[in-house]
């Protein structure tokens, strides 16, 4: 029984309970210098990491734009070009509106595309297309005749060609027959002539050499809205009369046939292919 009683003290002596309590302490105590330096770091990179976000994401995009780049019509004025896109030194990326700036660009007559493309955060680019001069006319504007561009959609979108008060114009076809007086920018052609203008477009990115090989084309209506055309080679002269279907092949072999003829002497004043064989036309000998 005394043995039982000397176990228990030594159990439960205040020695032992002293001990225990302070490793309980010592393992319960708060986090070290190091674990509370390493939070506050962690909290001041999050904090700078969300500051950069919210700059980022919300300050940038509502500041003026940084960069304004106008690419593909260096004959235009960028100063216009903004203006027309309604870009301002106040714009910005969340301000500019890319459809609605695009749709003003092509209300331009000379541009047949334009791209506004907004670079995040703070960037714009704008990407024009002209159009091009698939053949040209004469148009009396005000008492004055003046040459008229078209591109193959039959838009009219430039009177008068000049540069440094010379009259200048392109290695394109002149057409005849097509244009009534007092033309003006944005003006389109009749819906007929709009495919021989497709047509010669196709033949102007196919085979330039051919249609720099014809000096006119005319134009002939007929009755229900049809017509002929008459090509007027540069160097023969000689008249090809055609219907209403121009293209590739086709003027390639007129061509050939001509320059056949010609070159056998033939005194031809007109070749009409518009039934599918060709037919000439001699020349009447002149008297005296």
């Amino acid at each position: 029984m005394s043995d039982d009683n000397i176990f228990t003290e030594n159990i439960l002596s205040p020695d032992f309970l002293s001990d225990d309590i302070e490793t309980v302490a010592d393992e319960s105590a708060g986090p070290s210098l190091i674990e509370k330096a390493l939070k506050w770091i962690i909290i001041v990179i999050v904090a700078i990491i969300g500051g950069e976000l919210i700059l980022l994401l919300v300050v940038n995009p509502c500041l003026p734009l940084s960069r304004v780049e106008v690419t593909g019509m260096p004959e235009l004025d960028i100063a216009m070009v903004l203006k027309q896109a309604g870009i301002t030194r106040r714009s910005s990326y969340v301000s500019v509106n890319s459809r609605r700036a695009e749709a003003h660009l092509k209300a331009l007559s000379t541009v047949a595309s334009a791209q506004v493309i907004k670079g995040f955060p703070n960037s714009v680019r704008i990407v024009l297309e002209g159009r091009k001069a698939v053949a040209l006319s004469f148009g009396v504007l005000n008492g004055k005749v003046y040459p008229v561009f078209f591109d193959h959609r039959g838009v009219v979108f430039k009177i008068g060609y000049e540069i440094q008060g010379t009259a200048v114009f392109p290695s394109i076809p002149i057409i005849t027959g097509l244009l009534m007086e007092q033309p003006f920018l944005g003006m389109q052609l009749p819906l007929m002539s709009r495919t021989l203008l497709a047509n010669l477009a196709r033949i102007q990115e196919a085979a330039p050499e051919l249609l720099a090989a014809i000096s006119e084309i005319t134009v002939t209506w007929k009755a229900f809205d049809s017509y002929d055309v008459i090509l007027y080679p540069v160097h023969n002269p000689v008249r090809i009369r055609l219907g209403s279907e121009l293209n590739e092949s086709m003027l390639r072999y007129v061509l050939l046939v001509v320059d056949v003829c010609v070159s056998k002497g033939a005194k031809i004043e007109e070749i009409d292919f518009r039934t599918g064989t060709a037919s000439y036309t001699i020349k009447e000998a002149s008297s005296g």
